[in-house]
């Protein structure tokens, strides 16, 4: 099968495309490398693609020729590209353009694909709310732009389906930590700080937050599975992660554990719009993907950690 896959330099994106490529499919990337966050560890990942045969296309979703840039022969469509996460420092117009036109485009594009089995959109537990806790028929209530673009994006794509247009999923996705997570999130910052005897910023109160903390590989397994299942998957939306809950607390404690040090934490006012509840409800991921996540926190933690170190140190 011929893949796409957008975000490919991403996190997950990054993680999905060599899943695909040892599942013997012809994987192809593309990737704006914006500096959302660092581009150097995009260019680290693209670069173990690379090795891998995988090729990405530098392109921006948005650019006016992009169905020029990409093949007409694709089988499914892997859309990760985004905005990603709650920050200070993204407007609410990055969000819209990142999000919801970028997907438009891809799905612009995607409509001109004859041979197209699925359209399958990466989405996010932050379009359930401040408490993401429940099945995928429950309501959405985001409190953050990326929550609120992030489900503009899902229902850009489902609309086809409900059209008839193409087949299309959205899985939205939990807490996803490894390898390759992005700088500005909790473990990679957690890490970094922690191997450097530096405190970690908490925003107050965040400690006790309740989080579905899901291992990449867990995470890729359940997303890669959808190949092959576009009849039974077409117009649905499942959520992927780990039924189990963790407090923050206990993510730092476990970066403790395996880093062998103390983390000082420097705590910070609240942050608007941070989930307060993550717990994935998967029984219908059980059910259609028969998945099945494994990977207990602390072995994510040792998994996250030694990357680091092969990487940073």
């Amino acid at each position: 099968m011929r893949v796409l896959v957008t975000g490919a330099a991403g996190f997950i994106g990054s993680h999905a495309a060599e899943a695909l490529n040892a599942l013997g499919h012809d994987v192809l990337g593309v990737d704006n490398f914006s500096s959302h966050y660092d581009v150097a560890l995009k260019k680290l990942n693209a670069a173990s693609l690379k090795a891998q045969n995988i090729p990405i296309i530098h392109k921006n979703l948005n650019d006016s020729n992009l169905a020029e840039s990409l093949p007409k022969d694709l089988d499914y469509i892997f859309h990760f590209a985004a905005q990603p996460g709650i920050s200070t420092t993204s407007t609410f117009n990055d969000y819209l353009e990142n999000n919801v036109l970028a997907t438009k485009a891809l799905v612009d594009y995607a409509l001109g694909l004859s041979n197209l089995k699925l359209f399958i959109n990466i989405g996010t537990s932050s379009v359930y709310g401040l408490e993401a806790a429940f099945k995928e028929d429950v309501p959405p209530k985001p409190a953050s732009f990326y929550g609120v673009t992030k489900l503009a994006a899902e229902q850009l794509v489902l609309q086809q389906s409900r059209e008839e247009k193409l087949r299309s999923c959205s899985l939205r996705l939990y807490s996803v930590i490894g390898p390759r997570e992005r700088p500005e999130k909790m473990f990679a910052k957690l890490i970094a700080l922690g191997l450097e005897g530096k405190p970690f910023p908490l925003f107050e109160g965040s400690d006790k937050h309740l989080r579905s903390f899901t291992y990449v590989g867990d995470i890729v397994e359940g997303i890669v599975s959808v190949i092959g299942k576009e009849s039974i998957l077409n117009g649905e939306i499942v959520n992927l992660g780990t039924d189990k809950e963790y407090t923050s607390q206990q993510g730092i404690e476990a970066v403790e554990q395996v880093i062998g040090k103390s983390i000082q934490l420097n705590i910070m006012p609240r942050r608007a719009g941070d989930q307060f509840r993550t717990r994935a409800i998967i029984d219908k991921a059980k059910t259609l993907l028969d998945y099945n996540p494994t990977t207990t926190l602390l072995d994510a933690v040792k998994y996250q950690v030694g990357w680091y170190k092969e990487n940073f140190l």
